[in-house]
């Protein structure tokens, strides 16, 4: 997100839509993939919907080509795309991987969870009956 509000400020709408367009396409391969793999490796896993693997192949084919061009056309949006994605790799680290964290980054943690959940109205308050209107 900070480097998100940092493009906003210094770069203009369509760029940042170009990264982000980027990010997305990348992203939707990579779930093409897992799907192909989790197909190969576990057969039996129940699935609500099927789709021939004809499908996600001929995807990855014209995904690949996509990707590819928009690399060799625009390597700057890309690169940049690719720089905010691994932004979130220190958050990874910081907040998932690290089990033994010290109490007071945790309370950290917890109040920027809870600050951010009352700044955007997603979680029902805790404790009380659900107010009737």
């Amino acid at each position: 997100c900070l480097a998100t509000l940092i493009i906003m400020l210094v770069g203009d709408t369509y760029t940042l839509i170009n990264y982000v367009s980027f990010i997305n396409y990348l992203c939707y391969g990579v779930t093409i993939i897992g799907l192909i793999v989790l197909r190969w490796k576990k057969p039996k896993i129940f699935r609500p919907i099927k789709v021939n693997l004809l499908v996600p192949i001929t995807y990855l084919v014209f995904w690949a080509f996509l990707l590819i061009f928009s690399l060799y056309s625009e390597p700057v949006v890309c690169g940049v795309g690719l720089i905010i994605i691994l932004t979130g790799v220190p958050v990874f680290f910081l907040g998932v991987y690290w089990r033994n964290k010290p109490k007071c980054v945790n309370r950290l943690i917890e109040s920027m969870t809870c600050w951010g959940q009352k700044l955007c109205f997603v979680v029902y308050p805790q404790g009380g009956v659900a107010e009737e209107e």
